[in-house]
């Protein structure tokens, strides 16, 4: 696989997860919700500039970078704060597990990014109240 396609896929799931936020977002409130409005606006701001740090590095290699999908499937009913949190929580987790894929399919400083995204990502599952995992985004080592 090469690094373009790699990112292109990177950036597919970016895509997903800033339409997701985005959602999600419409859904808080910063008066009745603060630290979960305030989880939400900072998983939708990083998912950006992933997204576009992305977008720019498939243009300067020349390629055409993937277009966002029209829209995207959001769970129903995300009138309560826990519900919000847990769509969070997984759309985190499937970045985590995206970025995980990066790593082991980029090289150099690509693959030092995807760490440093994995590891945030990571991290900012545990905003929406995840559990600490010891290999973020390897499903498969998850009971280690």
């Amino acid at each position: 696989m090469s690094d373009v396609d790699a990112l292109q896929t990177t950036l597919a799931a970016e895509h997903a997860a800033v339409y997701v936020f985005g959602v999600l977002g419409g859904r808080t409130s910063r008066s009745a919700m603060p630290v979960l409005y305030a989880a939400v606006s900072a998983a939708y701001a990083a998912h950006r500039g992933r997204r576009d740090q992305l977008t720019g590095w498939l243009v300067d290699a020349g390629a055409e970078p993937v277009a966002a999908e029209p829209a995207y499937v959001v769970p129903a009913d995300l009138e309560r704060a826990e519900r919000i949190a847990r769509v969070a929580r997984e759309t985190e987790r499937a970045c985590a597990t995206t970025y995980a894929w990066l790593v082991a399919n980029a090289v150099d400083e690509t693959r030092r990014w995807a760490i440093r995204a994995l590891n945030e990502t990571a991290v900012r599952e545990l905003a929406f109240r995840g559990t600490p995992e010891m290999f973020p985004g390897a499903g498969e080592h998850a009971d280690r």
